[in-house]
């Protein structure tokens, strides 16, 4: 059974940064690719970043490219997001997630392609 848990989230001003963190267990992570998704109140979950199972391929949405950064560290069952600049429209609680990467892709931009997810961690952003 894969599990994942994420931590880092929390109150930050416009311009600021936070680094959101998610471990997993059950599983080598390095088998899974892996994304971070998003959801604010009232809207539903969207994508934000894509990674791939050794970190060499990433894909984010427009709305976050150049200011979050996904990472990995296999060795440590680690995914990252990095996110700079955070806006308020950022606010939202963010999900980790590990795809099983049987039908071949190198990373996921869909909720119905990841299996596990993480419980969520909340980022608000403040004006």
């Amino acid at each position: 059974q894969v599990q994942l848990v994420e931590s880092g989230g929390g109150l930050v001003q416009a311009g600021g940064s936070l680094r959101l963190s998610c471990m997993i267990s059950g599983r080598t992570i390095s088998r899974y690719p892996m994304g971070w998704f998003r959801q604010a109140p009232g809207k539903e979950r969207e994508f934000v970043t894509a990674i791939s199972r050794l970190g060499g391929i990433t894909y984010s949405a427009d709305s976050v490219k150049g200011r979050f950064t996904i990472s990995r560290d296999n060795a440590k069952n680690t995914l990252y997001l990095q996110m700079n600049t955070l806006k308020p429209e950022d606010t939202a609680v963010y999900y980790c997630a590990a795809s099983d990467g049987l039908s071949g892709h190198s990373y996921y931009t869909t909720l119905d392609d990841y299996h596990w997810w993480g419980q969520g961690t909340q980022v608000t952003v403040s004006s």
